[in-house]
C-alpha cells in the first residue's frame, strides 16, 4: 500500500474528512477502499471455484445433467456422499471428549498455569459457546469449500445498576487476625468457598492483605451507589463467509504475512451503537444502505428481508485489519478501521494483545503458495460426471421397457376366456395356439456388465482418491489389494493417514485460536472470574508471553488419549506398590482423577490428609524407641571400638621395637653361625685376646709410669716441705733476735 502525505490525510476525493486519531499520517477511507478493490480479481477467481464446487456438491447449476425430453435427469451426488461420510469422521474427534483442549507445560514451573488455562479454555468453548454447532460449521466449511477462516474477537458488555453498599467502621481487633489467617489458608485451598463468606469479612480480609492490620469492619449502615455490572466478558469465534473476506494476494500463502484483510458483515445502527467503539454514526445515511446494493458483499440467505425501523435496518460494514505507517517513521503499526458506505466510523490501533490479524486460515487440502485450499470435490468432478452419465443410461434402459405388461396372441382367446384369464379363473384357449407361445410377459432388460463395471470403477477411484470408505459392497477394500491381512491393513492405513492429515490441519487451526484466546484471557478476563472457574488462585500468564510465544503446548484433547494416559498412570501406581510414599501416590491419583474428568474427586484427593491410627502410632513410637536404643547401643560399641583402636595404636611402636629386636637377634644368630663356620669367630677371639694382652701390657706400662711419676712428685713435695720448714725456722730466729713475736714477724 502507498502511504498518503499528511496534507492528503485531511482531504480525500475533494471532501474534507475529520480525523479520528492523532496520528500524523492517518490513512483515508479512499486508501482503505483501494486495498479492497485491488484484491477483487484474485478473490473472484477463488469464489468462482467455490461456486463450482457447490454446484457439483448439490448437482445444480454447472453440474446439473444436460438432457433432452424423455431422458432421465438423475445425477448421483457422489461428492455429497463422500462429504457426508467425512463430516462425522472429522467432527467426532473434537466432540467425543468433554474437553476440547489439553494444555501441557513445557517446564515444571508452568504446570499450574497450564492446568488453569486448560480449565478456562474448555469452559469457554463448552459453556460460553455452542461447541457442537461451531465444530459442525467449522468442519463442513472446510470439507465443502476447502478453506475455513476463523475470526477471533472479544465480547464485553456491562450494564449500569444501583445497588446497596454497606458503610463500615474499622476497629483494630487482634482476635480478628486469626480469622483472617484462616481465610488466607482457605484461599489457598478453596478460593471459591471464600467468596461465600460474609461481605464484611471479605472486605476486611482485602484490607488485611494490603495493610497487614487486623481491622474488624462493623457495618453501620448502607447507601445506594451506581456501579457497572459486567454481563458478558468472553471470547468470540466466528466462521467467516469466504465470499465476504478479502485477503492480501501478495502474502504468498501465509496470512501472517498479509498486509491487510478486509471482512464485510451485516449489522444495524443499533448494534453499532451498542458496541460503544464507533464514531460518526450520526453521519450514516442508512436509508440508502442495503445488503443487496453493497459492493463487494454477498448477501445471506434472505437478502430481501429488512426489519422495520431505522435502528434495525440491515446495513453492511467493512472491517479493515492491516498495517500502516502512522507516524512517518517507516515502521508499520497494526491498525483496524471500519466504514459504512462513505463514512469511516472506526480507526484505531489493533486492540488484540498479540498485535496480529484476528484471522486464522485452515486449508482442507493445501495448495502450494496459496492462501486457499481445495475440497475433495475438486478431485471427484469427473468421477461424478461419469457416474451420473452411466446411471442415467441404466435408468433410461429400464424406464423405456414395458415391464410387467402381458401380450396375447389374437387367435388364442375369445373375449369371454380372456376375461376369465384376467380374473384368475380357468379359461379355454383355441386349438393351435398354446399359452406358452401365445402369451408373453414383458420384463426389465438385463443391465450390461460394462455399465456396472464402469459405475463400480468410478466409486472405487473416488474412494481411493479421498480415502473415504463407504459401507457398500463395491469400492476399495482389502480384496482389491490381494485379500490378505497386509492388504487390508494397507487400505485402512492409507485412509487413516489421509484423514489424520486433514484432522491435524483442523486441530492446528484450533490451536492457533486457543493461543489467541489465552492471550486475551490474560489481559481482559477478571481475576475473580478466573477463580470462580478454576477453583484455584489466579495464576497470571507472563506479560512477555502475550505475543503468542507461550511456554505452553496446546493440543486437541481426545477421550482415547486421556484414557490411555490414565491407564499408564494406574499401571505405574500398581507397579510401585504400597511401599511408595503417600505424597507420590496422592499426586498420581489426583492426575488420574483429572484425566477421568472427576474434578470433585481430584480436589478431595489432593486435599486429603490421612488421620493416624492410635494403635499404629503406639507401634510406630515403640519401633522408634527401639530404633533409638539400637542406635545408642551401636554408638557405645563404636566408642568402645574406637578406644580399643587408640590403645592398639599406642602399642604399635612397642610391637615394632619388639619385632626389630627379634629381627636383630635372628640376624645376630645367623651372623654368628656364619662366622663359626668360616672361622671368623676364632680369628676374632684370637684378635680379641691379643688386643687384651696389648691393653694389659700398655696398662702395666702406664701404671709403672704413673708410679714413677708419683714417686717423683712425692719426693718433690717432701723437698718443698723441708724447704718451707727451714724458711720458717729462719724467720723465727730472726724475730727472736729482733725482740718481736713470731706472729708479728
Amino acid at each position: 500500500m502507498t502511504d498518503l502525505a499528511p496534507d492528503d490525510v485531511q482531504i480525500a476525493a475533494g471532501v474534507e474528512v475529520p480525523k479520528l486519531t492523532n496520528w500524523s499520517r492517518e490513512p483515508t477511507l479512499a486508501t482503505l477502499k483501494q486495498d479492497l478493490e485491488s484484491c477483487e480479481s484474485s478473490h473472484q477467481v477463488q469464489m468462482n471455484k467455490v461456486a463450482e464446487w457447490k454446484d457439483y456438491r448439490d448437482a445444480t447449476g454447472k453440474a446439473a445433467p444436460k438432457t433432452t425430453k424423455g431422458q432421465s435427469k438423475v445425477q448421483p451426488k457422489l461428492i455429497r456422499k463422500q462429504a457426508e461420510w467425512r463430516y462425522a469422521a472429522l467432527s467426532e474427534p473434537f466432540l467425543a471428549s468433554p474437553d476440547l483442549f489439553k494444555v501441557s507445560p513445557i517446564t515444571w514451573e508452568d504446570k499450574k498455569g497450564a492446568v488453569q488455562n486448560e480449565l478456562l479454555l474448555n469452559m469457554q468453548f463448552t459453556n460460553k459457546m455452542n461447541r457442537v454447532a461451531f465444530i459442525d460449521e467449522y468442519v463442513r466449511a472446510a470439507v465443502d469449500e476447502g478453506t475455513v477462516v476463523l475470526r477471533t474477537g472479544w465480547d464485553f458488555e456491562e450494564v449500569e445498576e444501583t445497588v446497596p453498599e454497606p458503610i463500615y467502621q474499622g476497629i483494630v481487633d487482634p482476635q480478628i487476625g486469626s480469622i483472617y489467617q484462616q481465610m488466607q489458608q482457605l484461599e489457598m485451598e478453596n478460593p471459591v468457598q471464600l467468596l461465600g463468606l460474609d461481605q464484611s469479612l471479605q472486605d476486611g480480609y482485602a484490607q488485611f492483605k494490603q495493610t497487614g492490620l487486623p481491622i474488624r469492619l462493623i457495618q453501620t449502615g448502607t447507601r445506594m451507589v451506581t456501579q457497572m455490572r459486567t454481563v458478558k466478558n468472553q471470547p468470540t469465534l466466528e466462521v467467516c463467509r469466504l465470499a465476504n473476506l478479502y485477503i492480501d494476494p501478495s502474502c504468498n500463502g501465509d496470512i501472517k504475512k498479509a498486509n491487510f484483510v478486509v471482512y464485510s458483515f451485516e449489522t444495524s445502527l443499533a448494534e453499532l451503537k451498542a458496541e460503544g467503539r464507533y464514531r460518526n454514526l450520526e453521519k450514516l445515511n442508512v436509508s440508502t444502505q442495503s445488503p443487496l446494493s453493497a459492493p463487494n458483499f454477498t448477501p445471506n440467505a434472505a437478502p430481501d428481508f429488512q426489519p422495520a425501523g431505522k435502528s434495525r435496518k440491515r446495513i453492511v460494514a467493512y472491517e479493515y485489519w492491516g498495517y500502516w505507517d502512522i507516524d512517518g517513521s517507516g515502521n508499520l503499526t497494526a491498525i483496524v478501521g471500519t466504514w459504512v458506505g462513505d463514512t469511516l466510523i472506526r480507526l484505531e490501533k489493533n486492540p488484540f494483545p498479540d498485535g496480529e490479524l484476528p484471522f486464522t486460515i485452515v486449508q482442507y487440502l493445501p495448495v502450494r503458495k496459496a492462501v486457499y485450499g481445495e475440497p475433495d470435490g475438486e478431485l471427484l468432478k469427473d468421477n461424478q460426471d461419469i457416474a451420473g452419465a452411466v446411471t442415467r443410461g441404466m435408468i433410461d434402459l429400464l424406464g423405456k421397457s414395458a415391464n410387467s405388461q402381458t401380450g396375447f396372441a389374437k387367435s388364442m382367446l375369445d373375449s369371454l376366456n380372456k376375461k376369465r384369464f384376467q380374473q384368475g379363473l380357468d379359461y379355454e384357449f383355441n386349438p393351435g395356439a398354446t399359452p406358452q407361445n401365445g402369451i408373453h410377459t414383458h420384463t426389465y432388460p438385463e443391465i450390461p456388465a460394462s455399465a456396472q463395471y464402469m459405475l463400480a470403477l468410478m466409486n472405487t477411484e473416488a474412494e481411493s482418491m479421498t480415502g473415504v470408505k463407504a459401507f457398500a459392497n463395491t469400492g476399495l477394500d482389502g480384496d482389491s489389494l490381494g485379500g490378505t491381512a497386509t492388504a487390508v491393513r494397507g487400505a485402512l492405513d492409507a485412509a487413516s493417514k489421509r484423514e489424520m492429515g486433514i484432522l491435524r490441519r483442523l486441530s492446528t487451526g484450533l490451536v492457533e485460536v486457543a493461543r489467541k484466546v489465552i492471550a486475551m484471557n490474560a489481559v481482559w478476563l477478571d481475576e475473580e472470574e478466573v477463580v470462580r472457574v478454576t477453583e484455584d488462585e489466579f495464576i497470571p500468564v507472563r506479560r512477555d508471553d502475550l505475543k503468542g510465544d507461550f511456554d505452553l503446548k496446546v493440543t486437541i484433547s481426545t477421550a482415547e488419549a486421556d484414557e490411555q494416559q490414565a491407564q499408564d498412570l494406574a499401571f505405574m501406581l500398581q507397579t510401585l506398590g504400597n511401599n511408595m510414599d503417600f505424597g507420590m501416590t496422592q499426586m498420581i491419583l489426583g492426575e488420574i482423577a483429572r484425566l477421568r474428568k472427576m474434578p470433585d474427586l481430584q480436589h478431595k484427593i489432593m486435599t486429603f490428609q490421612p488421620q493416624p491410627d492410635p494403635m499404629q502410632q503406639a507401634i510406630q513410637q515403640a519401633q522408634l524407641d527401639l530404633l533409638q536404643a539400637q542406635i545408642e547401643l551401636t554408638r557405645a560399641q563404636a566408642l568402645e571400638a574406637g578406644t580399643k583402636g587408640s590403645l592398639n595404636q599406642s602399642k604399635v611402636p612397642v610391637e615394632q621395637a619388639r619385632a626389630n629386636h627379634i629381627q636383630s637377634s635372628a640376624d645376630k644368630n645367623n651372623l654368628d653361625f656364619l662366622q663359626e663356620q668360616n672361622g671368623v669367630k676364632h680369628q676374632q677371639a684370637m684378635e680379641l685376646n691379643r688386643q687384651k694382652t696389648d691393653e694389659q701390657m700398655a696398662l702395666t706400662a702406664m701404671q709403672t709410669d704413673h708410679q714413677s711419676t708419683l714417686a717423683k712428685l712425692t719426693h718433690n713435695l717432701n723437698l718443698l716441705q723441708e724447704h718451707a720448714k727451714s724458711n720458717l725456722t729462719m724467720k723465727v730466729n730472726r724475730a727472736n733476735n729482733a725482740g718481736r713475736s713470731p706472729a708479728t714477724a
